[in-house]
């Protein structure tokens, strides 16, 4: 693969870097979530677990590790909170006690329905179409899994 050409004066400023884009729109993102997920008693981590688990419940604490791109040493303390708000349930496997498996708490599947209106408030604050929307998501998608391959 050939590289492009880059002025380098050009190259270097902050406004043309692509990891400051996306750092500074996921900043600004994350403030975004936070009010709306203070009511609910979630940061915007521990949001992203839940999220997972009410697709899937009873996931290994590895299979959410690899879904959310968290490694055991970060994703152990979101864990350790939320079992203490009584959202979730860590239960060792009788075959493995390596194995944890992650399960919803009726608190925490009930709290599904509180957070259902979390991502049209996110989509409104956005300013874009749902089209507009999907594109975006599916270039970051694809953007990351180059970087990851």
């Amino acid at each position: 693969m050939t590289r492009p050409r880059f002025n380098a004066e050009q190259a270097l400023l902050l406004d043309n870097q692509l990891c400051f884009a996306l750092y500074s729109a996921s900043l600004a993102m994350t403030k975004l979530y936070k009010p709306l997920l203070e009511p609910l008693g979630l940061t915007y981590p521990q949001y992203l677990v839940m999220l997972v688990l009410w697709e899937r419940d009873g996931l290994m604490v590895s299979e959410l590790g690899e879904r959310l791109s968290l490694d055991s040493g970060t994703l152990t303390p979101l864990l350790k909170r939320l079992e203490a708000a009584g959202l979730i349930a860590r239960l060792r496997a009788v075959d493995d006690e390596r194995r944890v498996h992650v399960t919803l708490t009726t608190a925490g599947r009930e709290l599904k329905a509180r957070a259902a209106e979390v991502p049209g408030c996110v989509f409104a604050a956005t300013g874009c179409s749902l089209l507009e929307l999907k594109a975006l998501t599916q270039q970051v998608k694809a953007l990351r899994a180059r970087l990851a391959a």
